[in-house]
Parts: C-alpha cells; sequence; structure tokens
C-alpha cells in the first residue's frame, strides 16, 4: 500500500478524543489514514470530521478539520492517506 502525507497534527483535545489536522491534500470521509509521530504509529478509518463545528464529508487543502481518534495523537505527527 502507497501512503501519501497530507496534513499535520496541530492540537489535541485529551478530554474529547479530539485532534486537529491541518491538511496539505484532500480527505474524505471513508478514506483510511496513517498517523506516525515520535510515539504514534496506528491505522484508522475517517468516519467524520469537522471544520468551525460543522460535519463535513470532503476537505480540501488548508482546511483545518476536527478529527476523533482511536489513540492519542501529539501536534506535529505526520498524518498520510493510505492508497
Amino acid at each position: 500500500m502507497d501512503e501519501k502525507e497530507i496534513g499535520v497534527v496541530t492540537h489535541f483535545f485529551a478530554n474529547l478524543g479530539v485532534g486537529v489536522i491541518k491538511l496539505s491534500g484532500n480527505l474524505k470521509i471513508g478514506d483510511k489514514i496513517h498517523i506516525v509521530g515520535e510515539t504514534t504509529n496506528f491505522e484508522q478509518t475517517l468516519e467524520s470530521m469537522q471544520v468551525d463545528k460543522k460535519y463535513i464529508e470532503v476537505a480540501k487543502p488548508s482546511d483545518d478539520i476536527g478529527v476523533k481518534f482511536k489513540e492519542r495523537v501529539r501536534a506535529n505527527d505526520k498524518v498520510y492517506l493510505v492508497e
């Protein structure tokens, strides 16, 4: 499987399990993402995402999206699209 870097985690809200991703590529519901950092390494399928507290189906480069993660992520973790 190929992976393409599509963003970076900028914030993580531990009490909600939600992180913010600054996108550099396109992302849509159902895409599989791989999060990699110094102590982070897991994959998950994107089930929902938000921009300005509104649920969206497709996000584009330069969007800051909120994502519910199944594990803890950290600022500066890289986000890859698994193709």
